[in-house]
This record gives structure tokens, sequence and C-alpha cells, in this order.
């Protein structure tokens, strides 16, 4: 199984940013837990991180027969781009949506999820633990013939 890791704009700035909201883990830390947990798991995980929103649907449109599902955290664009919602759509892959923070305590437009709106399941405010548990679900709901 081949799945797609995506992460928005300033999560290469965890460790640094709002450390009351994020912690100080790092970015590096993050990928270090996805591929460890990927790898317990037996799932190839390919991890893309990007500030630039048609960068991030670019690289969701190249997933299209290549991987077998997308995990996103799509950070701030989760409440504005509907580019990324169409691309999600467009490859009709499984998806999940992560979350470090619980969007629904945050500012009420961090309430709205475009892309949550293309996946089939969320995993919200679990901190790293969410990218463990979205693997685990894909793992769960992703036919093992697929990859």
């Amino acid at each position: 199984m081949k799945l797609l890791v995506i992460n928005g704009p300033n999560l290469n700035m965890l460790g640094i940013r709002e450390k009351h909201l994020y912690g100080t883990q790092t970015y590096d830390a993050l990928c270090q837990y996805i591929l460890g947990k990927a790898q317990e798991l037996g799932i190839e995980a390919e991890l893309f991180q990007s500030n630039h929103e048609g960068a991030i649907v670019d690289k969701i449109q190249a997933a299209y027969g290549t991987m077998d599902g997308i995990i996103i955290n799509p950070a701030a664009y989760t409440h504005t781009s509907v580019a990324i919602l169409d691309a999600l759509k467009a490859v009709s892959l499984p998806a999940a949506e992560v979350h470090l923070t619980d969007t629904s305590k945050r500012e009420p437009f961090r309430q709205i999820s475009y892309a949550g709106m293309a996946c089939q399941a969320h995993f919200i405010g679990l901190g790293f633990e969410g990218y463990g548990k979205a693997l685990e679900w894909m793992k769960a709901h992703i036919p093992a013939s697929n990859g």
C-alpha cells in the first residue's frame, strides 16, 4: 500500500510557531513519527509539505494512478481552498483529513473544512497521533489487493 501524506502551509514551522497550540516538537519529528508508524503498519508513505496551494493541487493530481490513498492536513488551506477540494474529488482516492489542533475550538472560520468535504475520515485535535490513526484507518479501509 502506497499513501501520500500532504502537509500544508506553515507546518514546516512546527516547534517554532504558536507553541501554546502546536507544542515544541518539530516538523522533522512529525515526519519521523509518520514514517515510523507507516513502517510499523507495512505502509509505504511519501511525505510532502508545501506552503503553495498550486503545488499541493499538483501533488494530489500526481497521486492519481500511483497512490492508494491520501492523508492530508491542508492547514490554512482547509478553510479557503476549493481547488484542493476539487483535486481530491477529481482523483477519487480514499482520503483522510488530519489536524493537529481541535479546529472546532478555535476561531469560527477554522470550523469550515473544504478539503474535508472530500475526505472519508477525519482525525482532528489528536496531535501527531492523528496521523497514526489516519494510517491505521487507511490500512483497514483500503482493500489489500490495491497495494
